[in-house]
């Protein structure tokens, strides 16, 4: 049986942990609201009428690829490569090359720092498969331009954060939705968290500090990890409508 992503895959361990998968979407909602193609995700108003759920929305498309048998996760793809060509077409307008490359790249730069904060660092062959993982659903979509091994990425990367984040209106008005979404002290987690993850050019433009508040407190939580608690902890972090969902978010090992 062929799967798309291999069963002893580190891909699957990084994204078949709740809390792990909680820290790769505080980075990218920081830097989505950075990018200069975020007014993409304003067309439809699906991220800022409801930000969280789309944050499971986006976790359940990537548990259906990474989990997924290779037919299956072909399938996956290609309902996300319709969706964004569905938008285009309503829009009249092409999603620039640059701004699937940047979301394909928070996946793969987030997947890694993500784990390294909750887990252990990676050794470089594991990062080389996270980025494999990520170019093969990149090409399946027939993104252009992606960069042809890990090293080349890193540079292309750097590049991008360089040239395709910018403070904005946008920027403002998505933050108060994740306020307003989560509340006065989830969203102060919600910035603490950010601050342990993101790249440098992002929390200078987002000021996040560079210090976290949440630091400390990560030794603690890892230890609640091994008496069964962490799912309480976690359960803090998010609304309680969304109490099963933040349960479902560890499925590892499978």
């Amino acid at each position: 049986m062929e799967y798309f992503v291999a069963k002893d895959s580190v891909v699957r361990e990084i994204w078949g942990k709740g809390d792990t998968i909680l820290f790769i979407f505080a980075g990218a909602s920081a830097e989505f609201a950075l990018n200069k193609a975020v007014d993409w995700l304003y067309f439809t108003g699906k991220l800022p009428a409801d930000p969280i759920g789309r944050l499971f929305s986006t976790v359940t498309y990537a548990r259906q690829i990474v989990f997924a048998k290779m037919n299956d996760a072909y399938r996956a793809i290609d309902t996300i490569a319709s969706i964004h060509a569905t938008v285009e077409n309503k829009r009249k307008l092409s999603i620039p090359d640059w701004a699937y490359r940047d979301v394909l790249f928070m996946l793969i730069d987030y997947s890694v720092r993500s784990f390294e904060l909750m887990e252990r660092k990676l050794s470089e062959t594991e990062k080389h498969e996270v980025f494999r993982v990520f170019y093969n659903v990149g090409n399946r979509m027939g993104i252009k331009g992606l960069p042809g091994s890990y090293d080349a990425w890193l540079l292309m990367r750097k590049e991008h954060l360089e040239k395709n984040l910018e403070k904005s209106h946008y920027t403002t008005d998505l933050y108060k939705q994740y306020r307003k979404h989560l509340g006065v002290v989830r969203y102060k987690i919600l910035l603490e968290s950010q601050a342990l993850v993101v790249p440098q050019k992002v929390n200078m433009l987002l000021k996040l500090g560079n210090f976290s508040l949440l630091k400390p407190l990560i030794k603690i939580y890892k230890i609640s990890r091994k008496i069964k608690a962490d799912w309480f902890l976690k359960s803090l972090i998010l609304p309680a409508q969304y109490k099963q969902q933040i349960k479902d978010l560890d499925i590892y090992p499978v």
